[in-house]
This record gives structure tokens, C-alpha cells and sequence, in this order.
């Protein structure tokens, strides 16, 4: 009996794992890609390095591909869009920029620069079409926060009395622009890495369960699943030296960090980015594959070996999207 339950279990598996497979739309590109933003089924943009920023209105099956004019040499690893002619890119350092096109990127407005030196941005995120929040690498021991309540046309600084501590050592990760997401309504949380990794809600900093101590270990990515009064948040990440490690790089919190699970089976290596689909459903995505859980991360099945830096879902549609070194990927769900 307990043999057939285990080649059941195997079947049930694997149709789990047969029933989603990855697209790869574009594979030339030789720029990296962390920044990603899929509007609709039809609208995707993508940003990355060497002032790269690419858009699709089909699907993805074309792309326009431009870099930004006097920002050619400027990393891009984070992108909010809004609709096929207003995005606004992040530029992470020397000197820290962010940027607005509303005119579908053919012109590209500087609306905030930040010469500080030490100054590091890691990622971006959107309530709506006017209020956003940009984290950036600690100054002075204290995380850097701006907001925007104009759709990034004008950003402020939050007080440096009003901005969290951190560790030294601990930071962020500009990994793929999603280790800051939001908890509700106005609120955001993020995740730390490094020396330490930590959970951050309010004033509260709760330790996590992911591995952590060295520069290149700790969180990477958060998403938050809200169902009714019901929230699921669920943190990857891992060390991105040992791309195929499973050690503590998943953790499951459904009492805002009160208490923490971790998965039966793990994201089958580093994990620099994490999504909620719907229902149970969940993406994430590292240097060695992408994997797919069905039961809120309890387990997780590695469904491409394709290596992406970046997964998003649609904000208006079910199209989910990577972005990754050269190339932007799809998935697709087989019947």
C-alpha cells in the first residue's frame, strides 16, 4: 500500500509539474534584466542594464527595444508601469536616478537623482497610479525610503528620525525589484539580507528563517496573498553563491511573522524572486529554474530549468512574465 501511495503521489506530481511549462520569448538579448512590469496580457515592459528598457503591446511576441539617451551606462533594475505610454525606471547608483516616459519611452523626464555618496536603490513598488515607494541600501545604519504621490512625477525622502535601523551588514537586495511589496491598503512591508535577514511590518523587525550571516546570504523577495481576513506571506531567497542550495531559502508566515513554516519541499535553489498567481498558486524563480506551487509554497515543483531573475504576473490579466540575463520568458499553462 505504501508503495502505490508514493507512485500515486509521483504521478500527481508530475501532472502538477507537466501542467505549466515556460515559453522562452526572447534569448538574444546581451543585456541583464531585473526589472519587469506586466500591465496587461498585451503590455510588458522590461529594464536592465546598459540603459536598456524594452516593451511589448502583443504579448510579447515583438518587442521595441530603446536606451535611454545619457543614460547608457546606468543599471535599471527596477520598472512601474502603467499603460503602454507611462512607465517610471529606477537606476540604482552613481548617482541613484529615477525616470518617467509618458510619451510610450520615446522621451524619458528625470524626476528624482540622489548624488549621496553610498546611495543604492533596490526596488520600487505601485499601490495605484499615483502612490508609490522606493527602498534604497542603508545610510548612516537607517534603510532609505522615498515616496511619490504624484505617479512618480516628484519624490521626498521620508525623515531620517522616521526611517528603520538596521544591522550592519544588513540590506537589501536589488535583486528583482520585489523585496518591497505591499502589506494593504498604503502599507508596505520588505525583507532584508546579508548579515542579517529580517521582516519588516511597522516597527516591528522579525527575524526570519532564511540562511543568513554572509554578504550574499539572506532574503531576496516577498509577496503577500490577502484572502478575506485570511493573509499569506511568503518570503525566498537563499545565497546566491550556491545557486542550487534548498537550505532555509523559503519561508511561510500566515500571522504577519508571528509564526514562521517552511516548505516540505523547498524552491529547488536560490530564489531571487516570488509571486502570488491565485487561489493556492505561487511562482518563484533564481539562477537555476523556476518552480510552482499549488498549495500555498508548502511544496514546491521545479517546472523549467530556464534562469531568471524576475517574475510578475499580470496587473490586469492572468499573463505571467521573466525577465533574466538576455532573455524574457512566459508561462504557459498547458490543458
Amino acid at each position: 500500500m505504501k508503495r502505490i501511495l508514493v507512485l500515486l503521489g509521483s504521478v500527481f506530481f508530475m501532472g502538477i509539474a507537466a501542467a505549466q511549462k515556460v515559453q522562452v520569448l526572447v534569448s538574444d538579448k546581451k543585456v541583464s534584466m531585473r526589472g519587469l512590469s506586466v500591465v496587461s496580457d498585451k503590455i510588458v515592459w522590461v529594464s536592465g542594464s546598459s540603459g536598456t528598457v524594452g516593451k511589448s503591446i502583443d504579448g510579447g511576441t515583438t518587442w521595441t527595444w530603446m536606451t535611454v539617451k545619457g543614460y547608457e551606462k546606468i543599471d535599471f533594475r527596477d520598472i512601474e508601469a502603467f499603460d503602454a505610454n507611462t512607465a517610471v525606471i529606477m537606476g540604482i547608483t552613481d548617482p541613484a536616478y529615477i525616470l518617467k516616459t509618458t510619451d510610450g519611452g520615446t522621451t524619458w523626464n528625470l524626476v528624482y537623482e540622489n548624488k549621496t555618496k553610498g546611495m543604492f536603490l533596490d526596488a520600487m513598488y505601485f499601490w495605484n497610479e499615483q502612490s508609490g515607494i522606493v527602498i534604497g541600501d542603508p545610510l548612516n545604519d537607517k534603510m532609505f525610503i522615498a515616496r511619490t504621490f504624484d505617479g512618480g512625477k516628484t519624490w521626498s525622502a521620508i525623515p531620517d528620525d522616521k526611517l528603520p535601523a538596521v544591522d550592519k551588514g544588513e540590506a537589501c537586495f536589488a535583486s528583482s525589484g520585489t523585496n518591497i511589496t505591499a502589506l494593504k491598503l498604503s502599507e508596505a512591508v520588505f525583507v532584508t539580507g546579508g548579515m542579517r535577514s529580517r521582516l519588516f511590518i511597522r516597527d516591528n523587525k522579525i527575524e526570519l528563517p532564511i540562511i543568513q550571516g554572509t554578504e550574499t546570504t539572506g532574503a531576496n523577495s516577498i509577496a503577500v496573498k490577502n484572502s478575506g481576513k485570511k493573509r499569506t506571506i511568503i518570503v525566498v531567497g537563499g545565497d546566491f553563491n550556491t545557486k542550487d542550495s534548498m537550505v532555509k531559502n523559503c519561508c511561510i508566515t500566515n500571522d504577519d511573522g508571528k509564526t514562521f513554516t517552511t516548505p516540505a519541499v523547498a524552491p529547488h535553489g536560490y530564489r531571487s524572486c516570488v509571486e502570488f498567481l491565485n487561489k493556492s498558486n505561487w511562482l518563484s524563480c533564481g539562477l537555476n529554474g523556476v518552480d510552482y506551487s499549488t498549495d500555498n509554497g508548502k511544496t514546491w515543483n521545479w517546472i523549467s530549468k530556464e534562469s531568471f531573475h524576475v517574475c510578475k504576473k499580470a496587473k490586469k490579466g492572468k499573463a505571467v512574465f521573466f525577465a533574466g540575463n538576455g532573455k524574457i520568458g512566459k508561462l504557459v499553462m498547458n490543458n
